[in-house]
């Protein structure tokens, strides 16, 4: 675990608990959730709150206290910014991999930035308040295609984050035979994830390819993409499960 990280979230920990206010951090990846969790026991016994900006999110902002122990409500500093292209009859089909670049050129830091949600229509960006305002006057363009960003003022209707029921054949639940199944790999392959820390179940690091997930699980492979675990959904005739996911997409 990251010294630096723990310290910050110690810190941040005992100043809420000990002055009655609320503190928030950056948007923490997945390692950084994992870590977070793992050291809750440790921590004094103030609530605290996982979020993102939107059901789904991954990159989430963790904030410490509550009404009852701060004597006052305080939202998340969060805002969701809508990009879209200036021309759509002239814009590229844009990429996670462009918007971020893009981004991450005009000087941002990569914590200070959530999920982005890319739309046939362009994409959402969740970010730190504060730093809305240059986002908006300086993010104008991503590969060649000319950008407008904006406070978003509803998300889209329905789920941000779309997912595509799959259904795999395994010979029992564990965690790396899903893995292998649902993103075409070898078992060995899958199997060599978990030493390297890409593999997380509802935001905890999982290093056990034995693991069995629970109905309603996330799993998170770095690289590869992520999967809702919904269970058996039935029988073949060879006694092989059949076992849907949630496939987000």
């Amino acid at each position: 675990m990251d010294e630096i990280f723990k310290s910050r979230v110690t810190e941040w920990a005992s100043r809420s608990w000990n002055q009655g206010v609320y503190c928030f951090s950056h948007f923490l990846d997945l390692a950084q959730r994992s870590d977070f969790l793992a050291l809750v026991p440790s921590l004094p016994p103030v609530p605290w709150t996982l979020y993102g900006g939107a059901e789904g999110c991954e990159r989430q902002m963790l904030r410490f206290g509550s009404e009852d122990t701060c004597g006052y409500d305080a939202p998340f500093p969060i805002l969701s910014l809508k990009i879209a292209p200036v021309s759509a009859k002239f814009a590229e089909p844009l990429t996670h991999r462009d918007y971020l670049g893009s981004l991450m050129a005009l000087g941002m830091e990569r914590e200070t930035m959530g999920d982005i949600v890319v739309k046939p229509e362009g994409a959402y960006l969740f970010c730190e308040e504060r730093i809305a305002p240059y986002i908006i006057e300086h993010f104008t363009q991503a590969r060649h295609t000319a950008l407008r960003c904006e406070i978003a003022d509803a998300l889209p209707e329905g789920a941000l984050f779309e997912t595509r029921r799959v259904v795999v054949q395994v010979a029992s639940q564990r965690v790396d035979a899903l893995v292998a199944h649902v993103f075409k790999m070898s078992r060995g392959d899958a199997q060599a994830l978990f030493p390297a820390g890409k593999i997380f179940v509802s935001g905890r690091l999982c290093e056990s390819p034995g693991y069995t997930p629970k109905p309603g699980d996330i799993v998170s492979v770095r690289g590869f993409g992520r999967f809702k675990y919904a269970g058996v959904d039935s029988l073949s005739k060879k006694g092989k499960e059949n076992t849907a996911v949630e496939l987000f997409v």
